[in-house]
């Protein structure tokens, strides 16, 4: 005996079965706005009955040409990724903005190099591109570079895209101004990713990504031109590069800047992380923060106000750039460049 594969329903069968028409079908799993709340429930619940759960979506794919679906490229390890909070709170308002409009996203890591035919796999699999942290050293003839795709960059720039980014030579600056208040006679600056090397070393001037990419450069140029206008000067000995935001090579940096003969009594980091690692390593060194040594940092991550001392920091919106992306890529908001105001945090590791 021989058995028959029932056939799949399709979207008519079902309209047919509801004697509603075609498009209420489609309405009531793709633009639920369209009908009444009551006529949704009621098509949804009867089509799970009858075993149909909504359109195919590689169909809908064929015909419409797009695939619901945004790549969002990280410029680091997606464990790094999801375990930065920096990087956490720019997915959750993008998550935000995508899942209100029915849009799904694909996690996809700059690093290491994907090979030529895993790229055109993804160039094949999403809509565009939502690219975090572009560094231009990572990638060469990635998806997200190719002419005519659609692509939004965040704290980076990429020739021809829309971007959104903070003030970061602005924010630098004000932090700086203010941390001078105390009148330090010595300053190191804890760098991050300002080398395109993954080494914690120092800094030498001649080997400085290009500002236009580099968010730190750009912050470490807000540093130095603060400083130079005060009279201060800091030479590229006391600027230190961390290759990654991480606790450890932070820590590193940290214990270098620390130990040197002219120990400073200012310590400027590109990152909230950077900062909870200096100041682990003051206090283990016996130091008092601020009497001793003055700590500042940037990004405004919670566990800042929560570490004791509490750091003085610059907030950047996070979860508003992440959202602004978004809505860019879903064309809700007009395609120019959107650069958000960061604030002055001031708290105990430098206080007024």
């Amino acid at each position: 005996m021989t058995f028959k594969t029932p056939r799949k329903l399709t979207l008519k069968d079902v309209a047919d079965n509801l004697n509603v028409s075609t498009a209420t079908i489609s309405n009531a799993f793709n633009r639920p706005d369209q009908l009444s709340a009551n006529l949704r429930d009621r098509i949804l619940s009867e089509c799970e009955n009858m075993g149909y759960f909504g359109p195919n979506a590689a169909a809908r794919s064929l015909r419409t040409g797009r695939t619901g679906i945004v790549g969002v490229v990280l410029s680091d390890r997606l464990s790094y990724s999801l375990s930065d909070p920096v990087a956490n709170q720019f997915l959750k308002g993008m998550a935000d903005v995508l899942d209100a409009h029915e849009y799904n996203m694909l996690l996809l890591s700059s690093n290491p190099l994907e090979q030529d035919a895993q790229h055109r796999m993804q160039a094949s699999m999403v809509d565009g591109f939502i690219v975090y942290g572009h560094k231009p050293q990572q990638c060469h003839n990635a998806p997200w570079l190719m002419p005519n795709k659609h692509v939004i960059t965040v704290d980076g720039f990429i020739s021809g895209c829309t971007s959104v980014n903070i003030g970061n030579y602005q924010g630098a600056k004000a932090i700086v101004i203010h941390a001078l208040r105390h009148k330090p006679d010595k300053i190191a600056i804890l760098g991050l990713s300002l080398l395109s090397t993954n080494r914690v070393c120092r800094m030498q001037s001649d080997e400085l990504l290009e500002e236009a990419a580099s968010i730190s450069v750009q912050r470490l140029n807000g540093y130095l031109d603060a400083l130079n206008e005060n009279g201060y000067g800091v030479s590229s000995e006391n600027v230190w590069n961390i290759p990654t935001n991480s606790h450890k090579q932070a820590y590193q940096a940290a214990r270098e800047a620390l130990t040197i003969m002219d120990r400073p009594q200012l310590l400027l980091c590109m990152s909230d992380r950077i900062a909870i690692a200096a100041i682990q390593v003051a206090l283990q060194m016996g130091l008092r923060v601020p009497e001793d040594l003055q700590v500042v940092g940037f990004d405004g991550i919670p566990e800042g106000a929560n570490l004791h001392p509490s750091i003085t920091t610059i907030h950047q919106q996070s979860e508003e750039k992440g959202r602004i992306a978004a809505e860019l890529f879903l064309g809700l908001r007009e395609a120019k460049d959107v650069v958000l105001e960061t604030e002055l945090v001031v708290r105990e590791s430098c206080p007024e």
